[in-house]
């Protein structure tokens, strides 16, 4: 280290190290998870009229206080909570400044200090505000606070935009509180403007100062190492601000994909001793609109890959805590998202310290679900929004309210407050040359993609619904949308279903009807299918590949979708599995090889072939896995390939016995034949199985195969032998063509096949049978999962062997993923687990679809979100139904969720095996 840089560190050292920060003393914990009891009174409704203790921060609804009403509700309760604490101020803060920082209470709030008003009443539920307190403390013994909370608003545009929306509304000290202590000469905040280029700007606002004061600030990395020289300002007597500027060399500049930050130590001094220092972290980031172009980050084109967020906990409300918002930003980054709408309110502080540090673009919102502020108490809530929130480099826009519920009057505010002058948004409409246009479908946006002029960034789309919306149908939107010459992104509704555990019923998690299980993740944030759907379809490395065929070279074609990332900056692995049979007690694949592709380097927004560098030995293996690293060693996305077809994998996994024995009889309902050891028995008037008889006794298989979507009528039952094998086969009238041939061998599993075709559209093709469903216990298969698909909804499931027990989950409803009901893609093998005698079916058909009963409708519900299912609850499909979203149905929401359209002459054909041999291991 030279000598002037070590001089540079002690000067600075000095300067800084024993300086008068500002001190924090808290009145209440910090988050949900950390609280402190104070006195509590609720004046209307569960537990009032008494005094009580309640933790805060809290929602009183959640203690077992006052009533429940979601924003729709007519009727509101009105109750108030009266609370107090006492606390201690030590003597030596006399001749300081001191403040009650409230960081959020809904709604409005009256504060006393030792009896005395600190200020007017708060209104706006969602805002940090604070008074000085100083000329009202004890100095050196008990204070008393008092506040009265009103969760109903006096003021009728405050009701109306925060009261009314669609979400729960609460009451009570939600977020923390407590006291900032500062000399009487003191920085009261600071407004910084730190570019790409380096140039750094900071608005220093000041209070109480005298003459001779100067300013001194440093630039530091986050760890305290500081860069370039001090900055220095002077100020005169009652000076309130000061404008610091500076230029950084090559500063390692801050995007959602590389969040560097660094912080500024800035001091007050008067007559050269330091008086008061404050540090705030910061980025060097430039956001640029460019009309007729795009979204620009430090001159790089950005796309925005995001979704809504609430503030939502389903035991405590819109309390949250830290980890919980290092919870939320990291299952956003692990769906390949790099960013997140503010819906509808200003969040936790925390959550904004997060996404500076692990990298999430940020619309900032001011309150107005579909209602609007007036302005004079609008203009306060804007000042209160961006005075807190203005030095995170995350926020790149300001949302004035949503669906209309801005005031036009407000537009102008927001820079008042904010130097970096960032661009205001409607959220829904065209404004500032971004239309933000919701809820399209499918056709809407294609013509977008066609005619639109503006910057395109739907800031709702894709709602969810129970299983719909979110990754249902987001691939044709997703593919499409990038074809807009100025995509700016979109925002999907919603992260999470906003269910509430209901104090005043017995803990129940209340989604409200089909208002709030809209999330990808539920209330506790469970995985939904969509997740993966989403983190495939949104993966910055975007490979194509649906299949690997035999002619497979070993090379894959990429595409980089990062905005600033090159792919050398990322790490690939690769894989070659072998799985395991039905009849081994593991589900664990083995792995043949593994290894890394050779180096590859590929700069944004290009396309390229990625050289794994298999072995020659790769035919061998049954499946290839390829899992894609970002430069922080998140995982982007593993892909995988089958290698084998069903026919192989089939062929391997059948065991031949040496059973010899067939017969057949009859009687006046029934085909009975017996092959081996195994009893099946038919249906003469149908055509049907009707039930199997193993060495364990009955397995109730029946009905089936029978053509979903088909009006059938029995033809022909022929029954005849070939060799030991005895044969049935069955026609149909009443479609083209229905067969069914089964053969029965007394040494190997039941063989059917079958064909069909379908002269018109269909929700589902395929052929079912019905199994009890209270005789399933649970299921082993080989195939796509562990989540079940829709036809729109096929991106995001993986490859392997894979076991589920029963359950009856509703998406939305009943929160216990991966669901087992439902279609599952990609079928190999399955083991229908039960109490009778479980069995397995084989398929030699590629591509089919395993229809694992029929889940359960939820209690609240709409026709786009709960497509129908087969009459049969054991389907063997070739086409599935698409699931739309709480506003469209399927048929509005791209090609890949039409109807199955199979006119083709060539019938479809497909190969099962139905193995009911009581398995020896």
């Amino acid at each position: 280290m030279k000598k002037s840089t070590l001089l540079l560190f002690f000067l600075c050292t000095l300067l800084f190290g024993n300086a008068q920060k500002t001190v924090i003393q808290n009145l209440s914990g910090i988050d949900k998870d950390h609280t402190i009891d104070w006195d509590f009174f609720c004046t209307k409704n569960r537990n009032s009229g008494k005094w009580s203790k309640i933790p805060v921060p809290s929602q009183w609804e959640q203690l077992g206080f006052g009533g429940y009403n979601y924003g729709h509700d007519k009727n509101k309760f009105d109750e108030q909570g009266l609370y107090k604490y006492r606390f201690d101020i030590p003597k030596s803060w006399k001749g300081n400044a001191v403040y009650i920082v409230f960081d959020g209470v809904m709604t409005d709030v009256e504060v006393k200090i030792n009896g005395k008003l600190a200020g007017p009443i708060h209104q706006g539920g969602y805002y940090q505000f604070k008074y000085d307190i100083t000329k009202l403390l004890k100095y050196g013994s008990k204070n008393i606070l008092e506040a009265t909370v009103s969760k109903v608003s006096a003021d009728a545009s405050v009701q109306r935009a925060e009261l009314t929306g669609d979400y729960w509304v609460f009451g009570g000290i939600f977020r923390p509180v407590y006291l900032e202590m500062k000399p009487a000469t003191h920085i009261d905040r600071i407004a910084i403007d730190a570019r790409a280029d380096g140039s750094f700007s900071a608005d220093l606002f000041l209070s109480n100062i005298p003459s001779n004061t100067t300013l001194e600030a440093q630039i530091q990395t986050l760890t305290g190492e500081n860069i370039g020289q001090p900055i220095q300002a002077t100020a005169s007597a009652n000076q309130e601000k000061v404008t610091l500027k500076e230029k950084i060399e090559k500063p390692k500049q801050w995007s959602a994909e590389f969040p560097n930050r660094y912080q500024v130590v800035v001091a007050l001094k008067n007559k050269k001793q330091i008086v008061h220092t404050i540090t705030q972290p910061f980025g060097f980031r430039t956001i640029e609109v460019r009309k007729h172009d795009g979204l620009y980050v430090n001159g790089v084109r950005v796309i925005l890959k995001g979704v809504n967020r609430h503030c939502s906990w389903p035991e405590t409300g819109r309390t949250l805590s830290k980890a919980l918002s290092i919870i939320d930003a990291n299952l956003i980054k692990d769906m390949n998202m790099n960013a997140v709408r503010m819906s509808h309110y200003n969040p936790d502080i925390h959550f904004l310290d997060v996404c500076d540090s692990l990298g999430l673009y940020i619309l900032d919102e001011v309150t107005g679900w579909q209602a609007a502020y007036d302005t004079k108490i609008g203009k306060e809530k804007v000042k209160e929004t961006v005075l807190r929130d203005v030095n995170h480099p995350c926020i790149l826009f300001w949302d004035n309210g949503n669906e209309g519920g801005w005031n036009r009057n407000l537009d102008g505010d927001f820079s008042l407050y904010d130097p970096q002058n960032r661009v205001v948004l409607h959220p829904w409409e065209n404004f500032n040359g971004i239309n933000t246009n919701h809820y399209p479908d499918y056709n809407l946006m294609f013509n977008e993609t066609l005619y639109g002029q503006d910057i395109y960034m739907p800031t709702e789309f894709m709602h969810g619904l129970h299983d719909g919306g979110h990754g249902a149908g987001l691939d044709d939107f997703w593919n499409q949308m990038l074809l807009h010459p100025y995509l700016g992104g979109g925002f999907l509704w919603v992260l999470a279903d906003e269910g509430i555990v209901r104090t005043d019923k017995n803990g129940y998690i209340d989604v409200y009807g089909t208002n709030a299980p809209d999330g990808i993740v539920g209330p506790h944030r469970e995985k939904e299918g969509s997740f993966y759907a989403i983190k495939e379809i949104w993966s910055p490395i975007y490979i194509p590949r649906k299949v690997i065929t035999p002619s497979f070279n070993g090379r894959l074609e990429v595409e980089n979708r990062y905005n600033s990332t090159n792919l050398s900056q990322c790490t690939f692995s690769w894989k070659l599995v072998t799985f395991p049979s039905p009849t081994d007690k593991t589900i664990v694949a083995t792995v043949n090889a593994s290894g890394k592709p050779k180096p590859f380097a590929l700069e944004p927004n290009a396309k390229d072939f990625l050289n794994l560098n298999l072995p020659e030995t790769w035919k061998e293996s049954d499946a290839l896995y390829l899992t894609a690293y970002d430069p922080y060693q998140r995982e982007i996305f593993t892909w995988s390939w089958a290698l084998k077809t069903s026919k192989n994998i089939a062929e391997r996994s059948m065991i031949k016995t040496s059973e010899t024995n067939s017969e057949l009889r009859e009687n006046e309902d029934s085909l009975i034949i017996k092959a081996g050891k195994i009893q099946y028995h038919f249906d003469k008037k149908s055509g049907y199985l009707e039930k199997v008889i193993n060495s364990k006794g009955n397995i109730s298989l029946s009905g089936g195969p029978t053509l979903v979507e088909a009006a059938l009528k029995l033809k022909q039952i022929k029954q005849y032998k070939e060799g030991n094998n005895q044969i049935v086969e069955v026609v149909y009238d009443g479609v083209k063509r229905f067969k069914v041939k089964w053969s029965l061998a007394p040494d190997r599993p039941a063989k059917l096949e079958y064909e069909f075709q379908y002269q018109k559209e269909v929700n589902i093709a395929g052929i079912t049978f019905n199994y009890p469903e209270e005789q399933v216990t649970g299921m082993k298969w080989l195939g796509r999962g562990p989540y079940h698909v829709w036809k729109n909804r096929l991106k995001g499931m993986e490859l392997s062997v894979w076991h589920k027990y029963y359950n009856d989950a509703i998406t939305g409803e009943v929160w216990q993923y991966p669901e087992f009901k439902g279609y599952h893609s990609e079928l190999y093998w399955a083991t229908i687990e039960n109490k009778q005698s479980s069995f397995t079916v084989y398929t030699e058909t590629d591509g089919l679809f395993l229809q694992m009963l029929k889940p359960s409708l939820p209690k609240a519900r709409n026709d786009n979100t709960t497509p129908a299912f087969p009459e049969g609850n054991l389907g063997f499909l070739t086409g599935i139904s698409a699931i739309g979203t709480k506003f469209q149905p399927a048929t509005d929401m791209g090609p890949q969720s039409q109807k199955n359209k199979m006119t083709n002459m060539n019938p479809i054909k497909g190969t099962l095996w139905f193995d009911f041999r009581v398995s020896s291991k």
